[in-house]
């Protein structure tokens, strides 16, 4: 169906299996386990030689729709879906490294990946080395005969910072190492990071998949092979697992996708606009802007800017809490994806459990304030924005 379609059709029909009373909407199973025929219809499902299912801790018919769903707007052979953004990111990782193994990771990505890899995989004898999102010279100093794994965001939480796909694609290719790239930011209507070379493609889709802020879920894409073989492994042995339940809440997100992420980028880049002319703001960081350092690759790679704008204020962590408090309309929440527009501070909130230094080299000042825009009116946005930074 992927080859035969435009994305705004696979949003919409992608992935769908009727049962045999051939609903139009895609069906909710909400069940642990699957009855058999006979032992051997079990004992074969067990052991993978017949692909029916089996238990939906890593096989349920809702989640195959999300899944073949995401996977034929990616791009990609195969998806395994997860519980959160985290998890996913959580499950590659457990999935093709061990102890002893080296990773290069971007500075600029979500606060709770930083944890991961700093604090909590370092645990287990995987080394991190941290380097600029932007420049691909720091990737070749950082990579070592045991790097495994090169992880980034583009463009990156909540900066905008946009990397090179392709170069850093064709580094790990050269140094045996798999490319994963988080796109989650731009989703596949924006940006599809396999056709740039990457390996796998990582996803919250808490964000924009779902869209309305209502669910937790995950996913993790890629070409059929050992790879993706390993994280529905590891799904299936730890079982950080989708359920029924929210995979069906992200497949009715999924069918309005390509409207929403094409509207909110365009009242991002009127806001991001806006915010660049204002006396009180001394920088805007939107990758859709002409002044965006990386503006030309990201238009390359990207088919908008998206629909993250961040800014900072003049005054500080003082003047950007008076910005986040001024507002009535907008929601002060650390989420973001939501058809509501919401605003935050992250240097005390999404990236405020990494230390001063690391927050320091990504660029998150005191006085940075990240608007994830919504589907409200633009215009009562900047009013609502303007109220604080008057």
């Amino acid at each position: 169906m992927a080859k035969q379609f435009k994305q705004s059709t696979l949003g919409v029909r992608a992935g769908t299996v009727r049962s045999q009373f051939n609903e139009h909407s895609e069906a909710l199973y909400l069940t642990s386990s699957f009855v058999f025929e006979n032992a051997a219809q079990a004992a074969a499902r067990f052991t993978g030689g017949d692909g029916g299912f089996v238990y939906s801790r890593f096989t349920n018919p809702t989640v195959s729709m999300f899944q073949d769903r995401l996977a034929a707007l990616e791009g990609a052979e195969a998806c395994v879906a997860t519980a959160s953004g985290m998890s996913a990111i959580l499950s590659t990782s457990m999935a093709l490294l061990k102890a002893g193994d080296h990773v290069v990771c971007s500075n600029a990505v979500f606060g709770a990946t930083v944890q991961l890899y700093a604090t909590i995989l370092s645990r287990f004898g995987v080394e991190t080395t941290f380097v600029s999102p932007t420049k691909v010279e720091e990737w070749q100093r950082a990579a070592r005969p045991h790097t495994k794994l090169f992880f980034l965001e583009t463009p990156s939480n909540p900066l905008g910072e946009v990397s090179d796909i392709s170069a850093l694609a064709a580094l790990a290719k050269k140094i045996g190492a798999v490319l994963v790239v988080d796109n989650a930011l731009c989703t596949p209507v924006l940006q599809r990071p396999l056709e740039f070379g990457a390996d796998l493609v990582i996803h919250s889709a808490t964000k924009y998949l779902d869209g309305q802020g209502r669910v937790l879920g995950g996913a993790v894409l890629g070409a059929k092979g050992p790879a993706m073989d390993a994280v529905f492994g590891f799904l299936r042995t730890a079982g950080p697992t989708l359920s029924p339940f929210n995979a069906w809440v992200v497949l009715k997100g999924m069918e309005t996708l390509e409207i929403r992420m094409l509207a909110q980028s365009e009242r991002a880049l009127e806001l991001a606009r806006w915010l660049e002319k204002h006396p009180n703001v001394a920088r805007v960081y939107y990758p859709g802007l002409d002044s965006h350092p990386q503006h030309a690759l990201a238009m390359r790679q990207q088919r908008t800017g998206g629909a993250l704008v961040s800014f900072d204020v003049k005054g500080g962590r003082e003047a950007a809490w008076n910005v986040i408090d001024s507002t009535r309309l907008i929601s002060i929440t650390g989420n973001l994806g939501d058809v509501k527009t919401t605003i935050t501070h992250p240097a005390t909130t999404t990236h405020g459990r990494i230390t001063p230094e690391a927050r320091a080299a990504a660029g998150i000042t005191d006085g940075l304030v990240r608007v994830a825009v919504g589907l409200e009116s633009v215009e009562d946005i900047k009013a609502d924005i303007a109220h604080g930074l008057a």
